[in-house]
């Protein structure tokens, strides 16, 4: 697991049901490819807009039961219609691409958080709709840890977004600990950064624990992948400590050591 550009996907985990592969692959596609297209290459934005409304349009064609040529979206009716799933997380997936498209900069937390419940939370909604699980406790823990994860990449991503002109760390936190986006832009250093910085850790490190009774929770292959997939998160904001926040520089990422540790950890959950 990378905390990366939806590879929190468990496309290829040994934990992973054969029989829920195939619908997996097919949903990692289409969130894969519809983020490459917000994301990816030098089309203009009017462009990549477009683009994501032909996703939208395939969508709402595969609600109405129409079939569909391209096979990346003939695969998803498939798994769409096996399953039972529902379209709206698919909806809001999209709903933050484009605004990835239009949106540089977010005012509040509040304003971030509404972005990781379009752009992180229906991964892990839909995950819990494979295994048939939807009571509102487990959703509400799901929705704690999907946005975790996408906080997480955001500040290990801190270098790699102001480079595509985005800054998801709230003004207004900017502000209150005196960091500029001028000093974004330039990797400064600093104490004003690093106090920033502790702050949005700890901040993606309670959300993280709040969902983390879910893996416990839920048995058999689906709570040992969910466990995996925390301890890897929580793993990762230690990285960021480790680094002292020089995450310009230094981007954290998970080694072979760091494996054995979430496993340790997984076990002891």
């Amino acid at each position: 697991m990378a905390v990366d550009h939806y590879e929190n996907f468990p496309v290829a985990s040994i934990l992973l049901p054969r029989r829920l592969v195939p619908a997996v692959e097919a949903i990692y596609a289409f969130a894969r490819s519809a983020d490459d297209l917000a994301d990816e290459g030098d089309a203009a934005p009017a462009e990549r807009l477009a683009a994501l409304q032909a996703y939208d349009a395939a969508l709402d064609a595969i609600e109405a039961g129409a079939p569909q040529d391209d096979p990346l979206f003939r695969r998803l009716a498939l798994v769409l219609a096996t399953f039972e799933l529902p379209l709206q997380p698919l909806r809001d997936l999209l709903s933050a691409f484009k605004q990835d498209v239009v949106t540089t900069r977010y005012p509040d937390f509040p304003r971030v958080l509404d972005y990781c419940r379009r752009s992180a939370n229906p991964v892990g909604r839909l995950m819990l709709a494979l295994y048939r699980v939807g009571d509102e406790t487990s959703l509400r823990e799901s929705d704690a840890i999907c946005t975790a994860l996408q906080l997480i990449n955001f500040w290990q991503d801190v270098a790699i977004d102001i480079a595509k002109g985005r800054i998801y760390l709230p003004l207004d936190d900017l502000a209150r600990f005196g960091v500029t986006q001028d000093a974004i832009e330039q990797g400064s250093m600093g104490p004003n950064w690093r106090a920033l910085m502790r702050f949005e850790v700890e901040r993606a490190r309670a959300l993280m624990l709040e969902g983390a009774p879910l893996a416990t929770r839920l048995p058999g292959r689906i709570g040992w992948e969910l466990r995996m997939v925390v301890q890897g998160g929580l793993r990762i904001l230690e990285a960021i400590e480790r680094v002292d926040y020089d995450v310009f520089r230094r981007r954290p990422r998970l080694k072979r050591l760091d494996w054995l540790v979430i496993g340790w950890r997984a076990l002891r959950m």
